[in-house]
């Protein structure tokens, strides 16, 4: 039960305590002070100590990616299955099959690679949004595939969290102390 306390360090935050701007927030809602971990759609900030039903919701989400993703080819199939009915041709029938092989191609790495780092140029991410949702089942593949291992973007964030700590208490090791009772250096 002493996960539950306020005073924890365990306790993950509710999805209405967010971190203040740039991540480090003082003393935030919950009172703790410091960077706060980023959360994770379906994972809130369960991941950071893989607490709060962690493995429960990986299940979840890889079962619940993987259901969508079957479920998205059979819609598929029934759109195929109408193209062969109105009788458009092999082109037609090959160019759609073609178009959506290539576009879950690009979303299934495109997706993979956002769960390891950032994208540098998001601009140009944003624009590849129209490809990632007609190639919806290689995301939700690169979902599922990943939800197995970990968390999806849980190590980008683990380490951009790491990371952060480590800088605040640099900074808080540097202030430390009383700066009236420092030796003040002796005049010549």
């Amino acid at each position: 039960m002493s996960e539950n306390r306020e005073d924890s360090p365990h306790r993950s935050r509710t999805p209405g305590s967010a971190p203040g701007p740039g991540g480090d927030s003082g003393a935030g809602s919950s009172g703790r002070v410091g960077p706060q971990p980023e959360e994770i759609r379906f994972f809130g900030t369960t991941w950071l100590h893989h607490d709060g039903g962690y493995v429960l919701r990986r299940v979840a989400v890889a079962a619940g990616s993987l259901a969508a993703a079957v479920a998205g080819c059979l819609v598929l199939r029934f759109a195929y299955q109408g193209l062969e009915t109105a009788r458009v041709g092999g082109f037609v029938n090959l160019l759609v099959i073609v178009t959506f092989a290539v576009c879950s191609a690009i979303a299934f790495r495109k997706t993979w690679e956002g769960f390891s780092r950032r994208p540098a140029d998001p601009a140009r991410d944003e624009s590849l949004r129209s490809l990632r949702m007609i190639g919806f089942i290689g995301a939700l593949l690169a979902y599922f595939f990943r939800s197995l291992t970990e968390a999806p973007g849980e190590k980008l964030r683990r380490g951009e969290y790491e990371s952060a700590v480590t800088q605040y208490e640099k900074r808080r090791g540097a202030r430390t102390g009383n700066p009236a009772a420092r030796k003040k250096p002796k005049r010549k």
